[in-house]
């Protein structure tokens, strides 16, 4: 079994050619960063978790605390606030559910972050291992290429679609429902907003976004250089 193993793997591993250095070239380099930025993207985006807190007065309740805990994916209108007591103010309060649905724009960013970590991750194993293989067939600079175009497209997309999400989502959870709250507007019932989850990590995964944009838009010059493009264009300007 052992000798079918080395002969099953020996002819495919016969091509690899380790070469840590290349990481040290702008296009190893710059993958190392896209890849540890998809990181942070995903994590402090996918990862969050908070909860917006009211203090409710009504009917035998003073400043109870009421709570609407959300998180990743921000289907806000799914969420509801717990009930100020028992009796829910005599009978006077009502489900109350918070306003919007930005699962879309959420889960698309983090998609494309998870997507990109993956894809750094083999684009360096062939970096690494197989770079005489990909400089000497065209078509794997020109498919790595196509892909970092699409990619820092889809960055900008993603991005500028969760960030005006994230947006909505502070306009959602913030002291502005008070005056959609209609539980609040009964009479001998009053409401205050105490409080809501701090949304730095959110704000830090639309920083990383943008990074990713800036290092897969500029990376696209460096995978160009790789390309038989690259190389006739410099044949064609250097002829006379």
């Amino acid at each position: 079994v052992g000798s079918l193993l080395v002969a099953l793997v020996s002819p495919r591993m016969a091509g690899l050619q380790v070469n840590f250095a290349v990481l040290l070239e702008p296009l190893g380099f710059i993958k190392v960063l896209e890849w540890i930025f998809s990181i942070f993207a995903f994590a402090t985006c996918g990862g969050f978790q908070g909860e917006t807190t009211l203090l409710v007065s009504c009917k035998g309740v003073f400043n109870k605390t009421v709570t609407a805990a959300f998180a990743y994916p921000f289907r806000l209108n799914t969420v509801v606030f717990s009930a100020p007591d028992p009796k829910r103010c005599g009978g006077t309060w009502t489900d109350v559910y918070l306003v919007g649905n930005f699962s879309s724009s959420a889960q698309f960013f983090v998609m494309l972050a998870v997507l990109v970590f993956l894809y750094c991750i083999a684009a360096l194993v062939v970096y690494i291992g197989f770079k005489h293989v990909y400089q000497q067939n065209s078509k794997f600079s020109l498919i790595d290429l196509a892909i970092t175009v699409i990619t820092a497209f889809l960055w900008l997309a993603s991005t500028f679609a969760w960030a005006q999400a994230l947006a909505d989502i502070k306009m959602s959870t913030g002291a502005s429902i008070i005056p959609g709250i209609e539980p609040c507007k009964a009479p001998a019932t009053t409401c205050h907003f105490a409080s809501v989850t701090s949304m730095k990590p959110l704000n830090v995964s639309v920083v990383f976004g943008l990074l990713n944009m800036v290092l897969w838009g500029g990376n696209i010059w460096f995978v160009y250089k790789d390309t038989n493009l690259h190389y006739q264009s410099n044949r064609i300007s250097q002829s006379p």
